[in-house]
Order: structure tokens, then C-alpha cells, then sequence
């Protein structure tokens, strides 16, 4: 007779792994490949970006290494752009199907990093499949401008990969292979600074190398470490202190939140995390700050948050995985939880993106600490396994779901303000989305809301003013425009654009004053060829010509040449 017990060899039992989360990743991301770009940030990191179709060229990697455009130094991420560019053009699709493609590989290699580090083929699976397919991970997925997330989490996964074969044997060459995919990491993302201490906890559990380094274990760490954290420390340096040149020079709306709404903000953050990790709905692509967030909220996160901590401490030498997962969540959380202020243009109070590698570690502490709470092997297999394959089919569903919301702008923000309130960042940027389509009065009723929530954003007045002017309200477009300088009196772009509504309302002499302030603030080929019009105009043709030859010499010699054609500024 044949056994009923189908034996399966080690080997192939990893390679259905491997196939089965494969094939479900795919299966729940795959919808992506028809998705379209957003209008949040993915017009700054792609198609508004005139640097990206110039593609992979020495002046392309040049503004790459050398630009912090987004706020942060990442210039594998540009690259990666770039290379995208000239492979798809503008078809969102393909930009979408390199992300989860970076999202698979990452999940590959963190099972067989569990899988080797532990041995334990099925808790491995359960870690690399809860990255894979938790719903609060679709936005880095998903969201082309996270292309971010998905490359230094890549390269995240690959050092450590790397470590772990160094630390299995080492040499040089192993060490350096480590180090330099770990610079990769950093090129792509800052968040990835943390990566050293992750390698402490992997050292501390499963890894178990501080046995045998009893006697002089911070000695050892800090001397076998010491080039990772110089990397980290570094990158820090730069993201903290070296000019941003977007924020300065293109954002007028810089929002310093203050520390102590920062500091009240961050425990709450941390059990919010939590809370979604295991309750993942009314998911959204921008949380607003509160300044005003209740005492009693505060308080009681920070005594979750201590009480926790003490308790994983306390058990750590009976369930050392517990204070590796721990505090892997804690310690790669920490960067991004809001103490110090990243986005002075987008204050948030938390980001889905974030939960991206800190899930890991609680991953670990469900994988190990949960079949450690029931007695017997029979009983863990009987229970464990089919609850397992339970839990990940529910988050794939609410996963595929999730990924819905971002088809395009329309149905990411609209689901965005079902489930948000006072939403003032999303009703800001619906407005171009609208302009784009040539709806300006919806535009405007959005502009309208992103005024009534945050008056004093310089930003939503000057759009407003343009959909305004694009309607022909042009009174209404001034009043918009000088409200705006009220706020800001120093962005070159809204005086001009105050001067072309003076322009089509007959006001020359006001016209002609708003586009000088523009070009002393910022003398562009544009606002000299805008005042030159309004010479030309009142026939005034001995100051036209010099604003023409200003415009020629900064680029724009169109006019130039045709008041040339008509015998004029020889």
C-alpha cells in the first residue's frame, strides 16, 4: 500500500516557498501595471522632472549625486528613473511593475535570510510573507515616487544577506561586499541608516555571536562596526545640514512644527503603528499634523510604549527573539517618527511607508512568539499552520483592495478624504488634477477647502489665482495673487503672474511694475519677455529691445529676432 504521508526533501519544501510568495505577490500587485502616475510627488520625482528624460548621461548622474530635489540625497533612486525613462517613456505602467518587482526580490531575500540565520523553514515564510503582503505596504509598492522604499529596502535585505554569509565566514572580501551594498542602501534612502543596529540585534538573536564574544562584545561590535555607523553618521550630516535646495528655492510654504507637538506626536505615532499593523484599514496617503493631540492620548502611549519595552527586556534571555523584533521595530521606526522634522512642505503625523522594514520586527516577534504560547508540536502544527495561511489570505485580500485606491489621482484622493478629516494637503493637490482636465470651477472648490482648513498657505492662493485667471475672473485672480505676496512678498512666479492679470485687465502700468518685481527677485528670460510685450504694446520700443536682448541672452530669442524681421532692435 502507498503511504498516506507524502515526504517532501528540504530543498523542494523551500522552493514552493519561494513559488508561493512569488506568485501571491504578484497576484495581489499585479493590477499595478495599468495604474497611472498621481499628482503627489510623483510629478517632482517623474513627469514634470526635466532632468529624467535626459536619461542616464555624465549630466545626469551628475544632478543626481548632487541634488536633494526631494528633501533627500538619493541619487540611486534618480537613476533608477532615469533608466526607466528610457525604457517606458511616460507609461506609468512600467515604473509601477519595477517597484513591485523591487518588492518581490526584497521578500525573497529576507525568507532566505531567516532561513538560513534560523533554520526554521515555515516561521521564516510567515516573516517574509507578512512584508510581502501587509496593506500597509501598498503605498510604498504602489506609489511610484516610493520608488525610495522598495531600492533600499533591496539593497537593505541584500546586506544583510551579505552579513550573514560574512558572518558564517569571514574575510575581507565578504566584509566589503556588506559594506558597499549597505552605501547602495544609503544612496537610495536615509531611512536606512539604522541598518547597523539591526546587525547588533541579528549578532544578539538568532545569529548568537555574543557567546562567544563575552568578555569584550562592545569592544568587538564597535571595531567590527565602526565603518557602517561612520556611513550612517555621515548621511545624517548630509540630510540634516546640507542645503535643500528644493525646499529653499521652490517651496514658499515651510511649516516648522514645534518640538514639543513633535514630541507629543511620536508615542502616539508608535501605537498607532502598532494599532494598524493588526487592524490595517481607513488607510491613507497623508495623515495632518495635529498640534493638538489630548494629554491623556500622550500619556497613554508613552506608558504602553515603556511598559512593553520593560517587559521584552525582562524576558529577553528566555525569548531573545522578542527583543530583536522589538526593538527592530522601535530602533528603525525611530528616524521617521517625527521627533526631527523631515518634510517642512508636507507636515504629517505618520506615513504608511514607514511601517515598510520596521514590520519585519514585529513579524519576528508573531513568527517565534506565538508558537511559543502553545504546548506541543502536534498541537502548533494543527493550529498554527492553517491559522497562518488564514491570516495571510485576509491580508492579501484587504491588500488588494487597498491597492485599488491608487489607479490615479482621482481615487486615491477622494478615498483619501472619505476616511481622512480636514485633509488640507490632498485637497492642494487635487487642484492641478482638476486644471490638468480643464475642470477649473472644481479645481477652485478644492482650493476653496485646502483655505478654509490652512489659511495661511502661500501656495493654495497663488493656485487658486491661476485657476481663477484660467476662468477669466481676473479681479478675483489678483486678489488671490496679492494675498499670496501678503504671505510670501519674495516668489518671483506669483509677481509675474500678478502682472499678466493686470496685463489682461488693461492695466499696463501695474503690469509693467509686477513683472520688474519679478525679475529682480528672479530675472528669467519669461519676465522679460512679459514686460517687453507690455512695451511693445504702448509702442515703446527703445525699452523693448533691451528686455528682448536680456530674454535672447537667457535663452529665449523668439521675439528677438521677429521685432529684428521688422526693423526694429538692430
Amino acid at each position: 500500500m502507498m503511504s498516506n504521508n507524502i515526504k517532501i526533501s528540504p530543498d523542494s519544501k523551500k522552493l514552493i516557498v519561494y513559488l508561493t510568495l512569488l506568485v501571491a505577490t504578484f497576484a495581489v500587485y499585479w493590477q499595478v501595471n495599468a495604474f497611472d502616475f498621481i499628482n503627489f510627488d510623483d510629478n517632482l520625482y517623474v513627469f514634470e522632472n526635466g532632468h529624467i528624460p535626459a536619461g542616464i548621461t555624465p549630466d545626469g548622474i551628475r544632478w543626481a549625486f548632487t541634488t536633494k530635489l526631494s528633501g533627500l540625497w538619493n541619487p540611486l533612486v534618480w537613476l533608477s528613473f532615469m533608466f526607466d525613462y528610457q525604457l517606458f517613456g511616460l507609461n506609468a505602467g512600467g515604473y509601477h511593475l519595477n517597484n513591485l518587482l523591487l518588492h518581490i526580490l526584497s521578500t525573497l531575500l529576507l525568507f532566505w535570510l531567516f532561513n538560513r540565520m534560523t533554520g526554521n523553514l515555515w516561521k521564516s515564510a510567515f516573516v517574509a510573507a507578512f512584508f510581502a503582503l501587509h496593506p500597509l505596504h501598498v503605498e510604498s509598492v504602489a506609489w511610484i515616487a516610493e520608488r525610495k522604499d522598495v531600492l533600499s529596502a533591496f539593497f537593505w535585505m541584500s546586506t544583510l544577506c551579505l552579513y550573514v554569509y560574512y558572518t558564517e565566514k569571514p574575510s575581507a572580501g565578504r566584509y566589503l561586499s556588506a559594506l558597499l551594498s549597505f552605501i547602495l542602501a544609503l544612496m537610495s534612502k536615509p531611512m536606512v541608516v539604522t541598518l547597523p543596529l539591526v546587525m547588533i540585534l541579528l549578532d544578539y538573536w538568532p545569529l548568537k555571536r555574543f557567546e562567544s564574544h563575552r568578555g569584550n562584545f562592545i569592544l568587538w561590535q564597535v571595531k567590527e562596526k565602526i565603518p557602517f555607523f561612520l556611513l550612517s553618521a555621515g548621511l545624517i550630516i548630509l540630510t540634516l545640514y546640507a542645503p535643500d535646495n528644493y525646499h529653499i528655492t521652490e517651496n514658499p510654504d515651510l511649516t516648522y512644527l514645534p518640538l514639543l507637538s513633535r514630541l507629543a506626536n511620536a508615542p502616539v505615532a508608535f501605537v498607532t503603528y502598532l494599532g494598524k499593523t493588526f487592524y490595517p484599514f481607513h488607510l491613507a496617503v497623508f495623515y495632518p499634523f495635529t498640534q493638538n493631540i489630548p494629554l491623556w492620548q500622550v500619556l497613554c502611549a508613552s506608558l504602553l510604549i515603556t511598559a512593553a519595552t520593560a517587559i521584552i527586556i525582562a524576558m529577553a534571555k528566555s525569548r531573545p527573539y522578542l527583543f530583536a523584533g522589538w526593538f527592530w521595530f522601535a530602533m528603525t521606526i525611530a528616524p521617521v517618527i517625527g521627533i526631527i522634522q523631515i518634510s517642512l512642505s508636507t507636515p504629517y503625523a505618520m506615513a504608511d511607508r514607514y511601517h515598510y522594514l520596521p514590520s519585519i520586527g514585529l513579524a519576528i516577534m508573531m513568527a517565534w512568539g506565538i508558537p511559543s504560547l502553545i504546548s506541543g508540536e502536534h498541537l502548533r502544527k494543527k493550529i498554527l499552520f492553517p491559522a497562518g495561511i488564514l491570516v495571510m489570505a485576509a491580508l492579501s485580500f484587504i491588500t488588494w483592495n487597498q491597492c485599488r485606491y491608487w489607479k490615479n489621482t482621482a481615487t486615491i484622493f477622494n478615498h483619501t478624504l472619505q476616511i481622512t478629516r480636514d485633509n488640507y494637503m490632498v485637497h492642494l493637490n487635487f487642484g492641478p488634477f482638476f486644471n490638468k482636465e480643464g475642470n477649473f470651477k472644481e479645481a477652485i472648490r478644492h482650493y476653496n477647502e485646502a483655505i478654509r482648513i490652512n489659511p495661511d498657505f502661500v501656495i493654495t492662493y497663488y493656485n487658486r489665482g491661476n485657476a481663477y485667471a484660467k476662468l477669466g475672473e481676473y479681479r478675483l485672480a489678483i486678489n488671490d495673487y496679492n494675498k499670496a505676496i501678503q504671505l510670501k512678498p519674495d516668489i518671483a512666479e506669483i509677481y509675474n503672474n500678478l502682472g499678466c492679470a493686470y496685463f489682461d485687465i488693461g492695466q499696463h502700468q501695474q503690469a509693467i511694475e509686477n513683472f520688474s518685481r519679478a525679475i529682480i527677485l528672479k530675472p528669467n528670460s519669461k519676465h522679460y519677455l512679459n514686460r517687453a510685450s507690455v512695451y511693445l504694446i504702448q509702442g515703446r520700443h527703445r525699452t523693448t529691445c533691451p528686455d528682448l536682448q536680456k530674454a535672447c541672452n537667457l535663452g529665449d530669442c523668439r521675439m528677438l529676432e521677429q521685432e529684428k524681421a521688422k526693423g526694429y532692435c538692430f
